[in-house]
């Protein structure tokens, strides 16, 4: 692990394994750089793979006031530090990704995998959903955050839910609760964000996989749809998530322009 120190003095805690060109892989909610161990060692015969916790999550820092400038300065800290040409990102991740972009992270080309942008058809936001969150953080009840997050926004069912409540790794997802409110702010009011969007200039790969609902495939499209140079993927995998095994090739053949052994 190493770790670097973004534009507010907060460190950053980033994994650097493989070797070749760098790629960092951006999480999206309640996961941390040790979710990505699997696809990092998938890629790592063709890249230098960076995985990071972005800020609240795994062993990096925090403050206490919060703003979406301020991650994309912990990405940007960390592609400068590792000298990535590469960025990948999934779900909520994403935002952060374009943000950073936009703002002039030097990324050569991009990798985005579902952002859940509420397109036609998607199920409604929650209500008051940002400011939810936020009562639950406030109330030191960062469950509550997670059950709102699995069942209102996901859409989990809740007896599902409160079966995971009882389980070992409930208290980790507890543990990154609060940076729920984080990701809502991101994505702001999910709505499809046609003016960033419009402002990414890389070669961008646009991905979902072909179990993910309809809605979520037509957020994919609609976002590739918005960018200046992309194109969208359909990849064989469960919902909101492609297998390691099947992600790597896709990711080599874009950002390489070959496919791998």
């Amino acid at each position: 692990m190493d770790k670097v120190i973004s534009t507010d003095g907060t460190e950053i805690a980033y994994d650097a394994v493989g070797s070749g060109p760098g790629l960092v892989l951006v999480a999206g909610a309640l996961t941390a750089r040790a979710y990505y161990g699997p696809r990092a060692e998938a890629l790592a015969e063709s890249f230098t793979v960076i995985t990071y916790d972005r800020r609240g999550r795994g062993d990096s820092g925090d403050q206490a006031a919060y703003s979406v400038e301020r991650e994309v300065e912990d990405l940007e800290a960390v592609r400068a530090a590792t000298r990535a040409s590469y960025g990948y990102a999934d779900s909520s991740g994403v935002m952060v990704l374009l943000r950073a972009v936009a703002a002039g992270s030097a990324f050569d080309k991009l990798a985005i995998m579902e952002p859940p942008f509420r397109v036609e058809g998607a199920p409604p936001a929650p209500e008051r959903y940002l400011e939810r969150l936020q009562e639950f953080v406030a109330a030191g009840n960062p469950g509550g955050a997670l059950e709102l997050f699995m069942v209102e926004a996901v859409g989990q069912p809740k007896d599902q839910v409160d079966g995971m409540k009882a389980s070992p790794y409930w208290p980790a997802l507890e543990a990154l609760g609060h940076t729920l409110v984080y990701d809502a702010l991101q994505l702001g009011d999910s709505e499809l964000p046609v003016e960033l969007l419009g402002q990414i200039e890389q070669p961008t790969l646009a991905l979902h996989s072909t179990a993910s609902p309809e809605w979520l495939q037509r957020a994919v499209a609609a976002a590739a749809g918005a960018m200046r140079d992309s194109r969208v993927l359909a990849l064989e995998g469960s919902f909101h998530e492609v297998p390691p095994e099947v992600l790597a090739p896709a990711l080599v053949k874009h950002f390489l322009g070959h496919r791998s052994s």
